[in-house]
């Protein structure tokens, strides 16, 4: 029998004398692993007072495995749309990072804090009697499309190898350049009447990636002349992944280990178009190899035969060569 399973036979399984109980037991867990899809994306629905860091450690916890990564950093403050990828799936990220996102927001005006948000401290108010809902929403006008943006000094953007936030809460001056960035639509859907010397705007946000909604806060409270920040932030969606698929930590850990929504290929479906190739064609791109291009610039994801993720391509030189091989080795 010892021989047996030696030679790689899983099902023919020893159990100690006396404890035929465990044969059944060892047979319920393979068969268990056997339907578990270890590799894929999840759309998490982040709760506040979460870093994405510390999602990412619960999903490693639940998933049984240390190589879990996410796809765009949310505000401990934030809630939302988190997409974390695990096992392989994680050298998808690249494509996630840089996809459009969407938000809910509220912008406090006539308060500014260090953070531009509401977890920082307070720096200045201001009286908001001049403020109108015509000028709020000219001075929103004024901040959508394409924009050159100073994020806010409070953020993981590295000086010299160490994060801004860091720096800032040691009490440096910090500077950022500005980036430039797409706010498509900022859009004003309730102005609040003045409350405790302050007026609350809600907005909803469609923006290129890298756009900082608590700098959006903090540059239409500095047009008016009278500060912002912002209370509350709720992303919706990244790309295609939306808030209404995304799961709560709370759901995910009812069906540990099984945690992953989205196996290899249907992930890179919602964010690559695809094309599919032949056996040939698979064998040589499993291995790095390049093929006949289609015309079709890229990136592109490239499916085997069965349905399987082969790797994401782009076409150069009258080629199409993977950028990355997600083929099993």
């Amino acid at each position: 029998m010892d021989g047996a399973r030696r030679a790689g036979r899983p099902d023919l399984i020893a159990a100690p004398v006396g404890r035929p109980d465990l044969i059944a037991t060892a047979h319920r867990d393979l068969a268990g692993l056997a339907v578990v899809s270890t590799h894929g994306l999840i759309v998490v629905d982040k709760p506040a007072g979460m870093t994405s860091h510390d999602v990412v450690a619960r999903i490693r916890r639940l998933a049984g495995t240390r190589r879990v990564g996410h796809g765009g950093t949310l505000d401990p403050m934030a809630t939302g749309v988190l997409v974390v990828a695990v096992n392989r799936a994680t050298r998808l990220l690249t494509y996630v990072i840089g996809v459009g996102k969407t938000y809910t927001a509220t912008i406090r005006l006539g308060v500014s804090t260090v953070t531009d948000d509401a977890e920082g401290e307070v720096t200045d108010r201001s009286s908001v009697d001049g403020v109108t809902e015509e000028r709020i929403r000219a001075g929103l006008a004024a901040l959508t499309g394409e924009i050159d943006q100073v994020p806010s000094a409070v953020s993981a953007i590295k000086i010299n190898g160490q994060r801004a936030y860091r720096r800032v809460r040691s009490g440096e001056q910090v500077e950022l350049a500005a980036r430039r960035v797409t706010i498509s639509r900022l859009d004003a859907v309730a102005v609040h009447p003045p409350t405790d010397g302050s007026v609350d705007v809600d907005v909803e946000v469609a923006c290129s990636s890298g756009t900082y909604i608590r700098a959006i806060a903090r540059d239409l409270g500095a047009a008016l002349g009278v500060g912002g920040h912002l209370t509350a932030l709720r992303r919706t969606a990244v790309g295609g992944f939306t808030a209404a698929e995304a799961a709560t930590l709370a759901e995910l850990e009812q069906r540990a280990p099984d945690v992953v929504q989205l196996p290899m290929a249907a992930a890179a479906g919602r964010f690559l178009t695809g094309r599919e190739v032949g056996a040939e064609e698979s064998r040589v791109l499993g291995h790095g190899g390049p093929i006949a291009p289609i015309g079709r610039p890229g990136p592109y994801a490239v499916y085997a035969p069965d349905g399987e993720l082969l790797a994401v391509v782009s076409e150069r030189d009258g080629r199409a060569r993977a950028e990355i091989v997600l083929a099993p080795a």
